[in-house]
């Protein structure tokens, strides 16, 4: 068995591009635009993924636009997360937050955070490796909304 991708359904392309690929930093590696069924599927991948993605179609990110609109659910908690890893969780927060992202679970231990995509989606960061050394502002930082 080989991963493959996980698919999301996106109601605003751009907001979603400007999100995975302006903001968390993925790329774009594939687009299917099928006019017939009146939908665009979009194929991201993390930056360390790009190459590997590209030969392999794998691992990826499927964001799914349906032309003609979706009401997509009023909360995507049943849809579980995506998870990212990242070099300096401290840093990559600061980035998210100068970009408009609200931190709903700060990563008060070094360790993890959460965030919410343009459509409800819960995204969980990760250090790499060991967690950081516990700092504020991020320790005392409190919960928002839900993750």
């Amino acid at each position: 068995m080989r991963y493959l991708h996980t698919m999301v359904r996106i109601s605003d392309e751009r907001a979603s591009l400007r999100f995975y690929c302006d903001i968390l930093g993925m790329r774009e590696v594939r687009r299917v635009e099928n006019a017939a069924g009146r939908f665009t599927l979009i194929f991201l991948a993390a930056d360390e993924d790009v190459t590997h993605a590209k030969r392999t179609h794998a691992p990826l990110l499927e964001l799914t636009y349906n032309w003609d609109g979706e009401k997509l659910p009023p909360s995507s908690r049943n849809w579980g997360h995506l998870a990212f890893e990242v070099d300096d969780i401290y840093a990559f927060c600061a980035h998210l937050q100068q970009c408009g992202v609200t931190i709903n679970r700060p990563p008060r231990d070094g360790r993890m955070a959460f965030i919410k995509s343009p459509d409800d989606i819960s995204i969980e960061i990760l250090q790499k490796g060991d967690p950081l050394p516990v700092r504020e502002p991020w320790a005392s930082m409190e919960n928002s909304g839900t993750w």
